[in-house]
């Protein structure tokens, strides 16, 4: 499946010439990944309240379709413990004023502290597309599934 959509990128943070403007590091890649748009290092202490870091970018789909998930980058949440404040951002298809990392760091207290330094690369932006279904209301459903009623955990271990 080929899924090429158009999206417009706007910098607003002249740095990221420099640094590196928003691509994908490698052939298939999932997500580009997105800069620490600070001024000065900035020292998370683990379990200390997320942060809000700008991206230095906007972005507009303007698709219904289309939508954005804003994730960690894995290297650096195995590694050092860096997260997203929310786990997982979500990026709509109509927003389109800049994006913003929430970053945590999920380290035991008394851990190291970890220093972002703008210009690191923090998070990565994934593409996904959306279904968007109509609901009917009903009283029942028109068909049975092998799990049924089962809810949590009733598939086993």
């Amino acid at each position: 499946m080929t899924l090429t959509p158009r999206i417009e990128i706007k910098i607003l943070d002249p740095r990221l010439n420099d640094w590196g403007l928003p691509r994908y590091q490698t052939a298939m890649s999932a997500g580009i990944d997105l800069h620490a748009c600070i001024d000065a290092p900035l020292v998370l202490e683990p379990q200390a309240p997320a942060v809000l870091i700008p991206s230095g970018i906007a972005l507009l789909m303007n698709d219904p379709h289309l939508v954005a998930f804003l994730l960690a980058r894995s290297g650096l949440g195995h590694k050092k413990g860096l997260v997203l404040g929310q786990a997982v951002g979500t990026i709509d298809a109509d927003y389109a004023d800049q994006i913003f990392i929430s970053a945590w760091l999920r380290t035991p207290p008394g851990s190291e502290t970890l220093t972002i330094n703008p210009g690191d690369r923090i998070a990565q932006l994934v593409f996904l597309p959306i279904a968007r279904p109509e609901f009917a209301v009903v009283d029942d459903f028109s068909a049975t599934t092998g799990r049924g009623l089962g809810g949590f955990g009733s598939t086993g271990v």
